[in-house]
């Protein structure tokens, strides 16, 4: 197996004290790609149309919805042969990010530790799957080939 080697990209003007959850940029060489489809903290596999009655476990709290959504991205990129810090890019659609943001900056660094992957965080108004969710999760990863 080829392992990739992933380096932090760099600007001039950078400095540990801003102690950012992110990295600008980073460069990859070898390993396969794995994009993964938008996750939430509702199952990754579920009806179409949506069944509401499938997401009746979704809780209100922006935290616990942010630690259900990062279990199913880590299983997904577990399930391609990676782990979270495997990942390269992840863009967060967050509803509400005033309200729902610090909650999930928690969790999720308790999930990634030290590892920053560049990132963008988006708001929406709502997500497709159902009303009550506030985080949706879209990644790319890099993974040993």
């Amino acid at each position: 197996m080829t392992q990739p080697i992933v380096e932090n990209v760099h600007i001039a003007g950078n400095d540990p004290k801003w102690n950012m959850p992110y990295t600008p940029a980073l460069k990859v060489t070898g390993g396969s790609l794995v994009f993964v489809s938008g996750v939430t903290a509702a199952p990754v596999y579920h009806s179409h149309p949506h069944q509401p009655s499938e997401f009746a476990e979704i809780p209100d709290d922006p935290g616990e919805q942010a630690a259900m959504a990062m279990e199913n991205l880590k299983n997904v990129i577990e399930a391609a042969g990676g782990t979270l810090y495997d990942i390269v890019q992840l863009i967060r659609f967050m509803v509400d990010q005033d309200r729902n943001q610090d909650a999930i900056n928690r969790v999720m660094a308790e999930f990634m530790g030290d590892h920053r992957s560049a990132s963008t965080s988006v708001e929406v108004v709502r997500l497709a799957t159902d009303p009550r969710l506030v985080l949706e999760l879209q990644a790319i990863a890099v993974v040993a080939s």
